[in-house]
């Protein structure tokens, strides 16, 4: 029987969050100074991240996943209201939190 909440499990209870569109659940999963970094611009902070998480309402579904330490990297498909794009999001936890993310993917279908 399964004790502990492993680094992929919180990653994907934060994807569980945001697809569930529970903004207040995800954001407890991360860390106040959380960063995100990709194609489309930068955020700092949890607030700033969530604010933006709110009005995109984005549907992730977890294609595959690799951990190792405080890292965990997440392959999916991401609904954009009407477009769908596959990505690869690296997530950084520290204290059981998420503390960044850096999200790779193609930009083109977007612009």
């Amino acid at each position: 029987m399964k004790t502990q909440i492993t680094t992929r499990d919180i990653v994907l209870e934060f994807l569980h969050a945001l697809n569930n569109e529970d903004y207040k659940t995800a954001k407890q999963w991360l860390n106040d100074t959380f960063t995100f970094a990709g194609p489309m611009g930068v955020r700092a902070g949890a607030e700033s991240y969530m604010t933006d998480m709110e009005k995109m309402k984005l549907k992730y579904t977890v294609e595959q996943t690799f951990e190792e330490g405080n890292d965990v990297c997440v392959i999916y498909a991401i609904d954009m209201g009407g477009k769908t794009i596959t990505a690869s999001g690296l997530y950084h936890l520290e204290n059981s939190k998420l503390s960044s993310l850096r999200v790779f993917f193609d930009p083109r279908p977007l612009l």
